[in-house]
């Protein structure tokens, strides 16, 4: 059941979340797995999907997971060749990529992946991280990296459970699904959950927001980065009560002004035009 904070209960989604695949009927394609020791595995790539650039990305546009890798991506000054993919689809090719069918997934080179959020910000990190010195997304004290992992988890299992999943599945992924794939009218008992939990979260950002300098501390990281790209996607909903929570706001305008957040501010939903905020660097 999902966590509504009102006393009520509503239903859980059956299908893909934000960042999530599908049940667990999916089909098995064979992939080969090489033992690399330590290293990352590499696995065979369908010669279609095969990538052109260094660094290669899977994402949705509107997936957060994949917003937050494309913000720290940009953060580091990484460019790569964008590839949108559309979970609901459960596309052979990408699938024999990543049989868990979720996003984000990043390729490195032609033949090595990292798959999933946490493991490619980790990724990122550990080889770019030494580069971005004092403005290290992730702390160098384990203590502070501990307070980043810990707000991440909020964020990507908490705040995308309860809110982003429901809110951007129900009003931009359904739009495209055809009903086969769970797609129809939105679930109005899934928004109105979605639109409620919302509030007891920017309630924690706030407080957060009015007692550090950043949510996890003195310096920009990745809890910034995640919290960030949930409430993006939301915004361009206009669903983000953000008047009602002023330190949230400002905290959410410090980020939004970043160079490394701007390409998320070109993109847009067909039929849906993003609410004023979305593109206000002072709103």
């Amino acid at each position: 059941m999902a966590r509504l904070y009102t006393g009520q209960i509503a239903p859980r989604q059956s299908a893909m979340g934000a960042g999530g695949g599908g049940g667990r009927d999916a089909p098995a394609f064979p992939v080969r797995t090489i033992p690399q020791g330590n290293a990352f595995a590499r696995q065979r790539i369908p010669k279609a999907d095969q990538p052109h650039a260094m660094f290669t990305l899977y994402h949705h546009p509107f997936c957060p997971l994949s917003r937050a890798v494309r913000i720290s991506m940009g953060e580091y000054g990484i460019g790569a060749e964008f590839i949108e993919e559309r979970l609901w689809e459960r596309r052979r090719g990408f699938l024999e990529i990543n049989p868990a069918n979720t996003l984000p997934v990043m390729i490195v080179g032609q033949t090595s992946q990292v798959i999933g959020v946490r493991p490619i910000l980790e990724f990122l990190d550990e080889t770019k991280g030494a580069s971005l010195g004092p403005r290290r997304l992730m702390p160098a004290d384990p203590y502070d990296r501990a307070e980043v992992r810990r707000l991440l988890d909020w964020f990507d299992i908490g705040f995308n459970g309860d809110v982003t999943g429901y809110l951007v599945r129900e009003k931009i992924y359904k739009r495209f699904m055809k009903p086969e794939h769970g797609g129809g009218a939105p679930d109005t008992r899934l928004i109105l959950a979605g639109t409620r939990n919302l509030r007891m979260h920017m309630a924690y950002i706030s407080h957060l927001a009015v007692r550090r300098n950043w949510l996890a501390g003195e310096t920009l990281s990745y809890a910034d980065i995640a919290a960030a790209a949930h409430l993006s996607s939301l915004d361009y909903l206009g669903d983000v009560p953000w008047d009602d929570f002023e330190h949230a706001k400002v905290w959410y305008a410090r980020v939004k002004s970043r160079p490394s957040f701007r390409p998320l501010l070109i993109d847009q939903v067909p039929g849906v035009r993003p609410a004023p905020s979305y593109v206000d660097l002072d709103f």
